[in-house]
């Protein structure tokens, strides 16, 4: 793969990671098919399950920061998860500001450590697995820190395992390429 190119991508992930996460933080305060009074704005991701809104934006922050590091190392993947902690805290309203940030931290960093490993063995079984263990881990920590409880815990799950599922074809795509290339040059 040419250089120029891996790193432009990994550039462009890192970019749209940065923003996932205040974008999440944004959408739950003002989108949803219904807002809850002093609480979220809820969309649906199944039949009869809602969660946060910013549900969906968290699902694909976890593939984006797996293709920061593939393309950028870990170095990059690192400051990234810093970063996006930090910009939710000038977006999101005081009260999700510590459950965002700290959700966001502990989920990227369980995604780094089953994706490092696994990378090595098969790109898109790591960022599935690596999707779900993040997902899991944000959708607990976040939902008990900023209401709480876990009563959209279904909801938070289907909905980042949405995103992860709909992320794996674009990662298939890419390793068929990283891998066409490798072996052309």
């Amino acid at each position: 793969m040419n250089i120029d190119i891996a790193r432009r991508e990994g550039f462009w992930a890192l970019a749209g990671f940065a923003l996932c996460i205040p974008a999440a933080n944004w959408l739950i305060g003002h989108v949803g098919t219904y807002c809850v009074p002093n609480g979220p704005c809820l969309v649906p991701v199944a039949p009869g399950v809602a969660a946060p809104s910013g549900v969906l934006m968290v699902g694909l922050a976890l593939v984006l920061r797996d293709v920061v590091q593939r393309r950028l190392g870990m170095g990059w993947a690192m400051g990234a998860i810093v970063a996006g902690a930090g910009l939710s805290a000038f977006l999101a309203p005081p009260a999700l500001v510590v459950a965002s940030a700290v959700a966001f931290l502990l989920s990227e960093v369980v995604d780094m450590a089953v994706y490092t490993p696994l990378a090595r063995r098969g790109l898109v079984l790591a960022v599935a697995l690596s999707g779900v263990a993040g997902l899991v881990v944000d959708s607990v920590v976040f939902l008990w820190l900023a209401f709480g409880n876990l009563d959209f815990l279904a909801g938070q799950v289907i909905g980042k395992a949405w995103m992860v599922l709909l992320a794996l074809p674009v990662i298939a795509a890419l390793k068929r390429r990283d891998d066409r290339s490798a072996m052309a040059g």
